[in-house]
């Protein structure tokens, strides 16, 4: 929101995914199927925690679509013990992603080598809990390995850069008082929250004064090695494979897409409105936009264009256009008039389509729309007509 927006009750200060924390905001749930087609929507104060939201959701959606055997998918950022129950309740089903600290039981289970391979580069594994009424799913991705890998490391350097730059200072003398070498410390590992538990520090009296010891815990290090690239899924339903449930899961990328094309094709952000009125219209606005939005992208990726394609053949593929680049192509098709000025003072306006690209024509048949040749004499937006 830019602005004060005094007026509008549902502005709040909250946590800002956009790393905005200066800026009130709005909160937005949005449901989608599993091929992103949006079904509904709601706005919550903007100081609404997701996990907060479940409940209200889940009576939006029944009251309006009525109670029917739904998976309800959802990440960790919504994933509690309340909203569990509250789905069970309703005799629902789902399939959640959980936090990392539920992954420890499950060591064994990382090291086993019995895990099945569903794409390059990503391996799952069902895991049964005795007598327990949920399945966990353990999945790891190389790509997610090596990325929390490298981003271990770097906070490790830095980690171990600033504590020998602590024990220098120390050591030197330049800095004696034991309570700001603690404040230090402390500070140090708040700046390296990611890694703060893999050291073990300490201070020590020894006969040349206070000086800091610090290590490496194996143990540790072992584990996050271990963990690393691998999260764990937890559902209710008993059927299905665990590729299937993997797949379940992989279908929230179709709600993170909504997200991002409604910050950034659609620009649903930020809002200039003042008054809660205004504000919901704008998000209807960039809902109803985004259900045009998904139709588009379904509807070019079930009739491929082609498009020349860099080869040694030059021969072409088909390959499905982004609904964003299909905007932009026919954004650029645009209608002019033309006007002749004649020898007795009048003019003939004539209004024309400029001519579309190769690419533009293809698009245009793929989408089996046609452009008039010319506009129709009795519509008043488009007249050729000669005039005094």
């Amino acid at each position: 929101m830019e602005g004060a927006a005094a007026n509008n009750p549902m502005m709040r200060r909250g946590y800002s995914r956009d790393h905005r924390p200066d800026c009130e905001q709005v909160v937005i749930a949005l449901i989608v199927n599993r091929e992103g087609f949006p079904f509904s929507y709601e706005t919550f104060d903007g100081n609404r925690a997701d996990v907060t939201t479940m409940e209200t959701i889940l009576r939006m959606v029944e009251h309006k679509y009525g109670k029917a055997r739904r998976i309800w998918v959802f990440d960790r950022g919504v994933m509690s013990e309340q909203n569990l129950a509250a789905i069970r309740k309703r005799g629902g089903q789902y399939l959640v992603g959980t936090p990392r600290s539920q992954m420890k039981p499950f060591a064994q289970e990382l090291l086993a080598d019995d895990w099945t391979q569903v794409r390059p580069g990503v391996e799952v594994k069902r895991v049964a809990i005795p007598q327990g009424e949920e399945t966990y799913i353990l999945c790891r991705t190389a790509g997610r390995k090596e990325k929390e890998k490298a981003i271990r490391k770097r906070f490790s350097s830095s980690m171990e850069a600033a504590l020998e730059r602590l024990a220098k200072t120390i050591e030197s003398g330049r800095l004696k008082d034991r309570h700001k070498m603690e404040r230090r410390l402390g500070a140090m590992q708040a700046r390296h929250p990611q890694v703060s538990d893999l050291f073990e520090v300490e201070l020590r009296n020894t006969p040349q004064g206070v000086r800091l010891f610090w290590q490496i815990k194996p143990d540790r290090q072992v584990w996050r090695g271990l963990r690393e690239g691998a999260y764990l899924l937890r559902t209710k339903p008993q059927a299905g494979s665990a590729e299937e449930l993997w797949s379940q899961y992989m279908q929230l990328t179709e709600a993170e897409a909504s997200f991002r094309a409604l910050k950034s094709e659609l620009s649903i952000r930020p809002l200039f409105h003042q008054l809660e009125p205004r504000v919901k219209a704008h998000v209807l606005a960039a809902f109803l936009g985004y259900a045009l939005w998904v139709t588009l992208k379904h509807w070019l990726k079930r009739r491929p264009a082609i498009v020349p394609q860099p080869s040694l053949s030059g021969v072409t593929k088909a390959q499905p256009l982004s609904a964003m680049k299909a905007l932009a192509l026919l954004s650029t098709l645009q209608s002019a008039d033309i006007v002749l000025p004649t020898t007795d003072g009048r003019e003939i306006r004539l209004r024309r389509i400029t001519e579309p690209t190769a690419e533009q024509k293809q698009l245009l048949r793929q989408l089996r729309l046609s452009l008039p040749a010319r506009f129709e004499l009795h519509r008043k937006c488009s007249v050729d007509s000669a005039t005094a």
